[in-house]
């Protein structure tokens, strides 16, 4: 009976420190139309990011692929939301949306179903975290291991800026 009490006071403190964080606890659609907790990102650093496929930044799509391939053994997670709020560059269903990211950048990071920025509460909850909400397409959040912890980069700035992956690589550091 020991070996049991001690698998459960394991499975219980284990389960305690993965706590969901108050901005991961909510569930998502993913482009495949399936229900995604956010919680299971909790322990990991975050990169969120609204995407487009018919902006002139599209391209940062390559880059952020780069990113998750690079650091996502190390705890980071690339997000994207498509969203059509800016210049109507996310015309597609998710369906569409889900082709032409494999299909041009064979991105295998996770994507979200189409959104509204407005709509969306995780977004409404990066924005009050940092006073700085989206302005166009390819705007990052980027979020420590512990979900609290938010920090927020233009869209200029590109996945490979130093700036960028210096603050990941300080999150990543951090420990679990």
């Amino acid at each position: 009976m020991r070996p049991f009490l001690i698998s459960l006071l394991l499975a219980l403190s284990s389960s305690a420190m993965a706590a969901c964080p108050v901005l991961l606890d909510r569930k998502m659609q993913t482009l495949d139309e399936r229900a995604q907790s956010l919680c299971d990102y909790a322990g990991k650093v975050l990169l969120v990011v609204n995407t487009a496929s018919q902006c002139g930044y599209t391209p940062q799509y390559e880059g952020l692929e780069a990113l998750y391939r690079k650091y996502r053994e190390r705890g980071l997670v690339v997000l994207g939301f498509p969203m059509n709020d800016f210049g109507g560059q996310e015309p597609g269903s998710n369906k569409e949306i889900s082709q032409f990211c494999v299909n041009e950048y064979a991105i295998d990071f996770p994507m979200f179903a189409k959104t509204d920025l407005k709509a969306n509460p995780l977004y409404g909850e990066l924005a009050k975290a940092t006073g700085q909400v989206p302005r166009w397409n390819f705007h990052k959040y980027l979020v420590d291991r512990r979900g609290e912890r938010v920090q927020s980069f233009g869209t200029r700035v590109e996945p490979n800026d130093a700036k960028l992956v210096t603050a990941i690589e300080r999150l990543l550091e951090d420990a679990k």
